[in-house]
């Protein structure tokens, strides 16, 4: 039995258990859904070998990693909200706390200040959502290269957006 045929058996004999399990952790049975959901993606697109005997135990790191991540992402979205809430009162409104445009326009003129190659490799990486390997095959520069450019690209950025901090 090949990998993905193993996946598939073991999520459709285990599945509610396992809803069951990330449900009582988080309290969301939407999430829960998506969070399982994910640990199999995962699985089927994972090129390790997997066996009857080490699945389960697979899925199981593989969700409370997931769980951990979900309570992260949770933790920092009310961080953020109590932040909003606290900083904007009824005189205020979200443009002048929050400004997309602002932002834009400050990282254009930071990107501006890059070198023409540092700012193509650091746009392909902001804007695209490419990974370093990515950059290095569409442009077909050396890997390391586009590594060390991207590196000395995001350290100035910082650097330039640290003083509207």
């Amino acid at each position: 039995m090949n990998n993905n045929q193993l996946i598939t058996n073991y999520y459709n004999n285990h599945r509610d258990e396992l809803l069951g399990f990330v449900s009582s952790r988080i309290g969301d049975s939407v999430e829960a859904e998506d969070i399982v959901q994910n640990v199999f993606l995962r699985l089927l697109l994972s090129y390790q070998l997997i066996t009857e005997k080490t699945l389960p135990a697979l899925v199981y790191s593989v969700m409370r990693h997931l769980i951990s991540d979900y309570y992260r992402r949770h933790t920092h979205f009310e961080q953020y909200e109590h932040y909003i809430k606290n900083t904007c009162s009824d005189e205020t409104s979200m443009e002048s706390v929050f400004s997309a445009k602002e932002i834009m326009e400050r990282l254009e003129r930071g990107l501006a200040r890059l070198p023409e190659n540092s700012r193509e490799i650091y746009r392909l990486h902001i804007y695209g959502g490419l990974k370093v390997s990515e950059i290095s095959k569409q442009t077909g520069e050396d890997y390391k290269s586009v590594e060390h450019r991207l590196g000395k690209a995001r350290h100035a950025m910082r650097l330039y957006l640290r003083q509207y901090a």
